[in-house]
């Protein structure tokens, strides 16, 4: 029996320690992981903001990328966005935030687009967003400008038709 003991001891420390779940508690690297893209994310009451950033156009604009997902049963919309003081061109605003079905900005999945038009931001600089939504407090999240270019070279570039 105390062999048995023993080597169930034995494989039980073993597994805690080849999986890094022993010894590391709070403060393990894995834990610590906080923003694993290069966009920005935020909350403003049920609604998650996912991977926010912004792609600096030739032309001095910025194209809008990001997800916004309502995690709440009750109807919301995404009212207005401005990016460093200027108010975005957006496709279709109000955006009906239904619960759980994304609005997403740009990329293969988009069914939104946004421009900012006169921003001059170039890739690197961080810009103030403010997102407005009809039943949750407005929220500003500082956004990444990327270039348009590698995984971006394909975002944006003209202006959203307006309602």
């Amino acid at each position: 029996m105390m062999k048995k003991t023993a080597g169930i001891a034995t494989a039980l420390i073993s597994v805690l320690a080849l999986t890094g779940c022993g010894a590391s508690g709070a403060q393990a690297p894995t834990r610590n992981i906080r923003q694993v893209t290069d966009g920005v994310e935020g909350q403003s009451g049920s609604i998650y903001i996912r991977d926010l950033l912004l792609v600096a156009q030739p032309n001095g604009s910025a194209a809008i990328v990001g997800t916004f997902i309502n995690e709440e049963a009750t109807f919301n919309s995404l009212t207005g966005i401005t990016v460093g003081g200027i108010d975005a061109t957006l496709s279709a605003a109000p955006f009906n935030l239904a619960h759980g079905v994304p609005v997403i900005f740009s990329g293969d999945s988009a069914n939104a687009t946004g421009v900012v038009l006169g921003l001059n931001a170039t890739a690197g600089d961080r810009v103030d967003v403010v997102l407005s939504f009809a039943k949750s407090k407005s929220i500003t999240l500082s956004a990444l400008v990327r270039a348009k270019s590698d995984y971006f070279a394909n975002v944006g570039g003209t202006p959203a038709p307006t309602k």
